[in-house]
């Protein structure tokens, strides 16, 4: 069955490469520009359409001799007030007020512009259509002097971008109140703030034949293991896609396990939670136009780790992951071992409790089966319709909606009170789970564990329970075991899983993760009580008394 699978995909991957090269057939501009001002302002309608927010302003330039020159920009990806105040007024007025110019020729005006004129932090030659077009979509601004061939780019981004948050997804009562939003450069600049390292690099590319969208992949020099880093960075050139909107483009692209349950990719929106996890010798990958960077290396525990944890605590935090790992197996077993109890080994059920059951289910026309599946696809309505309506009305329908029709099925016959108990407490189980990449997997394994136990009984839970923790020991994440640091067992990793021990405890980073600086801090040694007889606050205390006396 793998072989077939395998070439099923092989030939699925072959079609997909022919029809994107058959159907694509996109312009080329690598072509150089030409000396003509007016050539080049035809080109660049012609390639843009003649679009209504390309924004060309044609002025002269210099004096003795006076060449005709135009700044191209687009409307709504730049700051309007640093071109005119930084570019316009920069341009025109000192080069108009200078004496006769010393430039021979348009190549030396533009060489004196970059060097002596213009007071932009950040000025780049751009020759060639691909270049100056990627710089302009980018939101920068392009200068063109009649009768050369090159050009300046200035960095002038700017427009209208969503203010930095509170994170939405991932709370925090005690830790840091903002979020990544949907700028790269903003993103990295707020990791930035955190670690304030000269090793923290950030390695830029574009993806997306069309869209040409900004990829960063962040890592601390030094602490990430160089193999991983190559890795990742060979995963990302691979990529042959027209379209990349959002970092699960670039997720599904990478992943190790496409067809798996379990997430084997961390998504985050919390600063707080990148920087920590760059410290342990992960990798994050930004992509422009989304909040939610990618986080690799990912293992099964991450996703009940929640940024709360670490501003807690440590016996707090313990516990509090404790009780979510209790949640997980309620919320992913619950429903499976109340079906196969009731339809196949009521003898395990004590007596006073199997005769409340049983009269519950009397004039219930459907098997346990039927009756849980009937309950469990009317919550997920209910919870995708919160998700999907305004946020106001959302919550209220979810919660009216799951009340209200809970007690007109138990009232109407249709399903019993018990199976309303353990779904409900099915769904607060899940809701403890901070991640809801881990809360989608668990609602697909439980419906899976739910037609088992229909099945087999509880040898069907035993037996799917089985494979699903065989599967999830042969997952990998880049390289590393899904289910480190409990599959290979590493005692020296158990600090920070389950149970979090105190900080000065945690001194050594992730063994599978990091391999070049394994040491997080010195043995900071614990305060002391003073020893008897030295109580320094005692003796200030009766020196004080003695002076008052």
């Amino acid at each position: 069955m793998s072989m077939i699978w395998k070439r099923l995909q092989k030939n699925f991957k072959k079609k997909q490469n022919v029809q994107y090269t058959e159907e694509l057939d996109l312009p080329q501009s690598s072509q150089q520009l030409d000396q003509n001002l007016q050539t080049n302002i035809r080109n660049m309608k012609d390639t843009l359409g003649n679009s209504s927010d390309l924004i060309i302003r044609e002025f002269k330039i210099g004096q003795n001799p006076v060449y005709n020159a135009a700044l191209i920009c687009m409307d709504g990806l730049i700051d309007a007030d640093f071109i005119n105040d930084f570019l316009m007024k920069t341009l025109m007025n000192k080069l108009e007020n200078s004496e006769k110019s010393d430039a021979k020729s348009p190549q030396d005006l533009l060489i004196k512009i970059k060097e002596k004129v213009l007071t932009v932090a950040e000025v780049k030659n751009a020759q060639g259509w691909n270049k100056l077009l990627l710089s302009l979509l980018s939101g920068e601004t392009v200068l063109l002097i009649d009768g050369c061939d090159d050009t300046l780019v200035c960095s002038t981004k700017g427009g209208e971008l969503r203010s930095i948050l509170e994170p939405v997804s991932e709370l925090s009562i005690r830790g840091p109140r903002d979020s990544f939003t949907e700028s790269i450069r903003t993103n990295t600049a707020m990791v930035r703030r955190r670690i304030k390292s000269p090793n923290l690099w950030v390695e830029t590319m574009q993806i997306g034949e069309i869209t040409q969208t900004d990829v960063g992949m962040m890592y601390v020099k030094g602490i990430v293991n160089d193999k991983l880093v190559q890795e990742v960075k060979e995963r990302l050139e691979r990529i042959e896609i027209d379209e990349v909107l959002a970092s699960n483009t670039i997720e599904e692209y990478i992943i190790d396990a496409t067809v798996s349950p379990w997430p084997t990719i961390f998504v985050t929106e919390r600063p707080d939670v990148v920087a920590g996890n760059l410290m342990e010798g992960r990798i994050v990958i930004f992509v422009d136009g989304t909040p939610f960077p990618l986080l690799v290396p990912a293992t099964w525990n991450q996703f009940f780790q929640s940024a709360e944890d670490y501003y807690l605590r440590w016996n707090i935090a313990s516990f509090i992951r404790f009780i979510r790992v209790v949640s997980l197996l309620l919320a992913m077993l619950g429903p499976s071992i109340y079906i196969a109890f009731l339809s196949f080994h009521q003898e395990l059920i004590p007596s006073p409790l199997l005769v409340s059951l049983a009269a519950q289910r009397q004039g219930i026309p459907f098997p346990v089966f039927i009756e849980a599946l009937l309950m469990e696809f009317t919550f997920e309505i209910l919870r995708e319709a919160g998700v999907r309506m305004p946020r106001p009305v959302g919550s209220a329908v979810s919660i009216v909606g799951a009340l209200v029709l809970g007690d007109a099925a138990v009232q109407a016959g249709i399903v019993s009170a018990g199976m309303v108990i353990v779904v409900s407490a099915t769904a607060i189980g899940s809701f403890t789970i901070p991640h809801h990449s881990m809360v989608d997997a668990v609602r697909i394994i439980r419906f899976a564990l739910m037609a088992l136990a229909a099945s087999f009984g509880i040898y069907g839970i035993g037996l799917g329970v089985i494979m699903l923790v065989a599967h999830t020991c042969s997952l990998r994440s880049f390289g590393i075991p899904y289910l480190a640091p409990f599959a290979p067992l590493i005692l020296s990793d158990q600090g920070d899983t389950i149970l979090r021990l105190p900080k000065p405890w945690l001194a050594k980073r992730p063994r599978l993760v990091d391999q070049n600086k394994i040491g997080r801090s010195n043995n900071t040694p614990k305060p002391k009580p003073p020893e008897k007889g030295s109580n320094t606050i005692k003796k200030d205390h009766s020196k004080r008394n003695a002076d008052e006396t």
